[in-house]
């Protein structure tokens, strides 16, 4: 009797145990084989599709767009910190395992890796990879390219890179056409599939040994164009690979249609700018709406030479602003940056400077459904941040609304007021830290003209409360150097912004790349709570979710006042030469220079 109640005990025990196993590896996650990946959602485009959305199917092939840059390069390598690389070097030579869909808030096709399997938990992905997929040398691209490219860009790479790859736990070569990328087990993320999709292909036959040096040598990698010419700080030319392996795949239907890519570079914008009016380039994005306004009188304008386009965009405006370095001990009180961003006139600049074309930016992600900005608190988001941090941020946001609906007069005054608050005192017209008898002096490390013009106009308005702005003019190479390490107390910047910000939002605003050189964190944002929202964005599988913890992202950074937001452009202002023609249908972002062609008409 004992002996069949032991028995039946194990048989229910076995049976108990089978279920569990069952149960749990159901829910580990059900495996998908596809050929494409959304960060939310399903992908737009059929398994089947011809090509994307933003691209003209029959275009006229051949002829050579002409660009220009800045400055000058010293490297063929724009993976690593070392040097400037020349223009166009990732966009043209270097491919990627996956193609982003423009057309989409953030989705990957296949590429170089012909299709991909992943659970649907993304704690791994496999990567298989196209038979014809080749080097511009001949030489077939394998799993060990894409193993070497991994590490070398893991251990070596920009300080985004390392940061995304070092959070793989294992990298394994698993056929001679496959590698699988295994996510470490206390990562909830689930972007990082997709970002290791996005990630470059170098030759290991080339490359190794030689990925962290700075050198000109012609860089050899996948893509559709290979370098022609070099002459450093003059141009750099490229010219279509008649070998280019991918030119068939959907992804590039439409895409690449210059016979050659020619970039001149320019010591400074002044003198692009000319150049281009005088029409030796096809493309100039228009910053400063004076310039804008003042090229609808110019001759090659009004022949019809020179055609200026008002591009609608679809995604954020983006967070063009000014850094406050808090790595610097007189910027890192939150009220004493309060106070700064309450001094930067918009009103008065935008009017006398720029014929009120500019609109204000308050958040950063202004212009979309991302955006916190008049946006109630949802449910979620009170749920991630906290009552108490809701009810300070409401009041810390109140009180710096109600700073910046009064006159300058007034915000002067309650600007000085809060100084004298945070121990400073004005003494013979100069605003002195109380404690050390140090005169409170900034210095505004610019680029180009179109930046002082603003500057000026805020020298101004803080030398009324006795702070003294100094504002340094460096070239571009010195500007460079001094941006990535830190040098400086204010700089502006531009932060894009997509429909599907993740893992890049640690580059711009996280804790561990806030000493890093290298990276976007010039305010040098050292928070916890905004680390935690990152990890809320990147780890939301509902759509719903991402959006709360975005927006409570966003608020972090508007009450912070890490940055003093500035402006931005009701549309893209465009003037390209009539020789070129782009797509009816644009994508989300805007223009696409890889989708342009020669205008036949």
């Amino acid at each position: 009797m004992t002996l069949n109640i032991k028995i039946i005990t194990s048989i229910i025990l076995l049976l108990i145990f089978w279920i569990f196993q069952s149960v749990t590896v159901g829910m580990a996650s059900e495996v998908y084989e596809r050929n494409a990946i959304s960060m939310h959602g399903e992908p737009i485009l059929a398994p089947d599709f011809d090509n994307f959305q933003h691209v003209n199917i029959n275009p006229v092939q051949g002829g050579t767009l002409r660009l220009a840059s800045l400055g000058t390069y010293d490297s063929m390598n724009p993976f690593i910190v070392k040097g400037r690389s020349a223009y166009g070097i990732r966009s043209h030579i270097f491919e990627s395992l996956l193609s982003r869909n423009y057309s989409e808030p953030f989705t990957l096709y296949g590429l170089i890796a012909e299709k991909i399997t992943y659970p649907e938990n993304r704690k791994w992905i496999e990567f298989h990879i196209n038979e014809m997929a080749h080097f511009s040398d001949g030489n077939k691209i394998t799993p060990s390219d894409i193993l070497f490219s991994f590490n070398q860009l893991k251990n070596f790479g920009r300080p985004n890179h390392r940061n995304y790859y070092s959070r793989v736990k294992k990298a394994e070569i698993t056929s001679k056409s496959t590698i699988r990328f295994t996510i470490n087990d206390d990562d909830d993320d689930q972007e990082l599939i997709l970002i290791l999709g996005l990630m470059p292909i170098l030759p290991e036959h080339i490359y190794d040994g030689k990925f962290q040096k700075a050198n000109l040598d012609i860089p050899i990698g996948s893509g559709p164009y290979i370098v022609q010419k070099i002459e450093q700080g003059k141009n750099i030319t490229y010219i279509k690979n008649p070998e280019y392996w991918g030119k068939d795949l959907p992804v590039n239907s439409g895409l690449h249609n210059f016979e050659k890519i020619s970039i001149d570079y320019y010591l400074d914008d002044n003198s692009r700018f000319e150049a281009f009016k005088a029409g030796l380039f096809d493309f100039y994005q228009v910053w400063d709406p004076t310039k804008w306004s003042n090229l609808k009188s110019e001759k090659n304008v009004i022949n019809g030479n020179i055609l200026l386009l008002n591009i609608s965009r679809k995604t954020p405006a983006g967070m063009l602003g000014l850094a406050l370095n808090t790595r610097k001990e007189k910027l890192s009180n939150v009220n004493i940056r309060m106070a700064l961003s309450s001094l930067f006139d918009f009103d008065w600049i935008n009017k006398n400077l720029y014929h009120g074309l500019y609109k204000r930016t308050v958040g950063f992600y202004d212009n979309s459904y991302l955006s916190s900005v008049n946006a109630p608190f949802s449910a979620y988001e009170v749920e991630i941040m906290g009552d108490d941090f809701v009810d300070q941020y409401k009041k810390n946001n109140t009180d710096f609304m109600l700073l910046n609906k009064t006159n300058m007069r007034e915000k002067l005054k309650n600007a000085l007021s809060i100084f004298k608050t945070e121990g400073y005192i004005l003494k013979n017209s100069k605003l002195i830290n109380n404690k050390t008898g140090e005169p409170f002096i900034l210095e505004f490390l610019i680029s180009d003209k179109r930046q002082e013009k603003y500057a000026l106009n805020y020298k101004a308005n803080l030398e009324k409360i006795g702070i003294e702005l100094i504002i340094t003019m460096a070239d571009s190479t010195q500007y460079q150097k001094r941006k990535q390490n830190f040098d400086f107390d204010i700089i502006e910047h531009f932060w894009y912004a997509s429909l599907s910000p993740g893992n890049e939002q640690y580059f711009y605003w996280g804790s561990k790349s806030a000493d890093e050189a290298g990276s976007r964190n010039y305010a040098g944002i050292n928070d916890q709570n905004i680390d935690r929202m990152i990890d809320y964005m990147i780890a939301s599988k509902k759509k719903e979710d991402f959006i709360a913890a975005t927006r409570s992202l966003d608020r972090l950074l508007i009450s912070g006042h890490y940055i003093i937001p500035l402006f931005h452009w009701p549309h893209q202002w465009v003037a390209v030469s009539n020789r070129v023609a782009q797509p009816q249908t644009l994508s989300l972002d805007g223009y696409k220079i890889n989708s342009w062609f020669i205008n036949d008409e």
